[in-house]
């Protein structure tokens, strides 16, 4: 009977391990929720994110607050690290930091210099996303504030 229990326990363990990272999914931006200090938030945006073995895929499109198009995609290691882009927008470079289970930090650079940092955050429904933006936007414009997702799967 011991030696069930802890296999039942192990193959639970086993099991939160190997689970689809939290931040997968796709996130619509909320408007009436996303707040800025400096510039000014994107008409609408969605981040499309997918699981490829260790690695996670991102993609975020959507329309900026002048009305030009938004498009960037790139991958970054899912335990964190430097990842690639594959369309980058104005941006060179992109790593990121795992902080936790529902919480990780990416940086954008540009000339091989941080440029702006985006702390994202998973509410403990996992229902919502949100992600405090700080830097050099994709349009060129300097931004602070925090953006509002809701998961639409």
């Amino acid at each position: 009977m011991r030696y069930t229990k802890l296999m039942f326990l192990l193959l639970g363990f086993a099991a939160t391990l190997c689970a689809a990272d939290s931040f997968v999914g796709t996130w619509k931006m909320n408007p009436a929720k996303t707040k800025y200090k400096a510039g000014k938030a994107a008409k609408e945006q969605t981040i499309n994110i997918t699981e490829t073995g260790a690695d996670m895929a991102v993609k975020v499109t959507g329309t900026a607050a002048d009305g030009s198009k938004i498009s960037i995609s790139y991958t970054l290691p899912s335990a964190g690290g430097t990842g690639k882009f594959i369309e980058a927008g104005p941006y060179d470079g992109v790593t990121s930091k795992r902080l936790g289970l529902n919480e990780r930090e990416v940086t954008f650079m540009k000339g091989g210099k941080p440029v702006y940092t985006a702390h994202s955050k998973i509410a403990p429904d996992g229902k919502s996303l949100t992600v405090a933006g700080k830097g050099q936007s994709p349009a060129g414009q300097t931004v602070d504030g925090t953006a509002f997702y809701d998961k639409l799967q």
